[in-house]
């Protein structure tokens, strides 16, 4: 009986590391000298990230220190969909940050038709916001992550449940 092997293709990112990169990049902005006197908050919320600032300016040394607080600790930049700028009470500026996490369902449709019209042995399913890859070769499991991985997808794609 010929074993078939498998995995997942899914788009998540480590809740824990975004937490400890907003805790460092607050803490950075309470010290920073040109941060330190604007009252800047970041709040993470259950999909969004809030920031309420002074300026236009602050905003986007903000959003450039949390983006660099994030690739150290791995996470893809990627899983961020700024929002519009909004005003807040007074001179103050607020931006929601969306936190991208699973496969749209175009996108893995995309991903499965790639798959299908490039390597005929291999079968892709999608099931929910995941794609499910089998073949009867690992090496050609391989194949297709090296090819998945040449493509520039919008949103981080992790290879989970290699067996």
């Amino acid at each position: 009986m010929a074993a078939n092997y498998s995995f997942d293709i899914v788009s998540e990112f480590d809740r824990q590391e975004l937490v400890n990169a907003l805790d460092q990049a607050t803490r950075e902005i309470q010290s920073r000298y040109d941060l330190k006197d604007t009252k800047t908050t970041v709040e993470l919320g259950e999909e969004a990230i809030t920031i309420n600032t002074d300026s236009d300016f602050t905003l986007d040394a903000v959003n450039g220190l949390i983006q660099t607080k994030a690739i150290k600790r791995n996470l893809s930049l990627k899983i961020f969909d700024y929002g519009k700028v909004e005003s807040a009470s007074g001179t103050r500026v607020r931006q929601e940050v969306k936190l991208k996490k699973g496969i749209s369902q175009e996108l893995a449709k995309q991903i499965s038709k790639l798959i299908r019209d490039e390597f005929s042995k291999i079968q892709a399913s999608i099931q929910g916001d995941a794609v499910r890859v089998t073949a009867k070769s690992k090496d050609d499991l391989q194949d297709v992550i090296q090819r998945l991985k040449q493509e520039d997808y919008p949103t981080p794609l992790q290879f989970t449940n290699y067996r």
